[in-house]
């Protein structure tokens, strides 16, 4: 069955398309899997009768409303507090342990989204150590994003449903709407600021990175800089804690060994 003219794939108009994305957003697309961006990337063009990758990179220079929209539906913002909480119990467990060395840590969410991963961080923390002061940096590429994660609302009720019952009394209000939003207290513990995984410098000396989720559609090279950085910006006895399925290949090659699934620490490192 022949595909739809719309999803037409062409390399050289595929690889124009990149170099005028990149001109204007700073988002370079060769460092993503090809296969998955043009299908996902298809789906779009198609809403708007586009038929190749060339004409779609003039919309999107002539057109700040689709060049916005694109800018949205090419970040991925799905996310929810203690997102796979089996895994945030783990995490728990070993900062209680890393607390005992280190009174006051230095945490980097990468690709934070709407907040949700930094404030379940801050909730954390709070609960372990009331009275140490911790510094947690929240980062993203996605400007917009990043400015609702730094009003800490806008939450839906299913956003929040691995928060306990005394965290959500304590640390959220209620709207009128039915939406929640974190209290001015928990909205203090996080500093939020862009920040692009290919192109810019990382946080040092961190006791824990947390990036879930954030590089599924990166190419393997991508990866592998982006994890290699990673574990240099890693304190050498920090935690770098990824997503569920999520599995750094040769992770020894980059500096890294496995602490237990989903969490890396540096070679050498013992918690």
């Amino acid at each position: 069955m022949s595909r739809p003219a719309a999803t037409t794939i062409i390399d050289d108009d595929y690889a124009v398309f990149q170099r005028k994305v990149l001109s204007i957003t700073g988002i370079d697309l060769a460092c993503y899997k090809p296969e998955q961006m043009r299908r996902r990337l298809g789906a779009l063009m198609n809403r708007h009768g586009v038929t190749s990758f060339v004409q779609y990179a003039n919309l999107l220079s002539r057109d700040p409303v689709r060049l916005k929209e694109f800018q949205d539906f090419f970040t991925i913002n799905v996310s929810e507090f203690f997102r796979d909480r089996p895994k945030w119990d783990e995490l728990r467990l070993l900062l209680q342990k890393k607390l005992k060395t280190r009174p006051r840590l230095k945490v980097w969410s990468a690709g934070c989204s709407i907040g949700a991963e930094p404030y379940s961080v801050a909730m954390l923390l709070a609960e372990l150590s009331p009275l140490s002061h911790h510094t947690i940096v929240a980062t993203d590429i996605d400007r917009k994003i990043l400015e609702r994660a730094m009003r800490g609302d806008g939450y839906a009720p299913n956003e929040l449903r691995n928060v306990p019952a005394a965290q959500l009394a304590k640390y959220f209000t209620r709207g009128a709407n039915g939406l929640y939003a974190v209290t001015e207290e928990l909205r203090r513990r996080v500093s939020f600021k862009p920040h692009n995984l290919l192109t810019d410098s990382y946080e040092q000396g961190c006791d824990l990175i947390l990036c879930r989720n954030v590089v599924i559609y990166f190419t393997d090279e991508a990866k592998t800089a982006i994890y290699r950085r990673f574990a240099q910006s890693l304190h050498p006895q920090g935690i770098l804690f990824v997503g569920a399925t999520e599995v750094i290949m040769q992770a020894r090659d980059l500096g890294l060994q496995s602490l237990a699934t989903s969490f890396y620490t540096p070679l050498g490192a013992t918690l």
